[in-house]
């Protein structure tokens, strides 16, 4: 079992089961969304993951047409997004969770569009624009 938290320890959430490997996106919405180079999520099941405390402090906003991007309405922590598409799978901010975190980045995608300022210089996969995840969880 995995747990995390917002800023202000406003939301906490558990997630069972192991988790996948962290994507690492570099979209131009997401580091508005991040306020930084990139996005580090995990794709969860949706059955997997419990609001433990705070549902009343989540807030969304829908950042494009069917996808919505999850907050906390207290401290602004972003949570986690989710796609009318793909309504059994959130995507779980990594920076959330506890640590010690056995996942790993895996992947980097939308690099076409990534932040100029922000060199990449690990040895992961890196992909121009979409990634599709080889698990059911993307």
């Amino acid at each position: 079992m995995t747990t995390g938290n917002c800023l202000c320890g406003g939301v906490t959430i558990q997630i069972e089961g192991p988790l996948e490997p962290i994507q690492v996106c570099h979209c131009s919405q997401c580091r508005k969304a991040q306020g930084g180079p990139f996005a580090t999520n995990i794709p969860v099941r949706r059955a997997a993951v419990k609001v433990i405390s705070g549902t009343d402090l989540l807030a969304s906003f829908e950042s494009s047409p069917g996808k919505q991007r999850v907050f906390c309405s207290r401290c602004g922590s972003p949570l986690f997004s989710q796609r009318d598409s793909d309504p059994e799978t959130i995507r779980i901010r990594a920076g959330l969770l506890a640590e010690p975190l056995d996942a790993r980045p895996c992947v980097h995608f939308y690099v076409a569009s990534k932040a100029g300022w922000w060199d990449i210089d690990d040895e992961l996969p890196k992909y121009a624009a979409a990634y599709r995840s080889p698990s059911r969880h993307e």
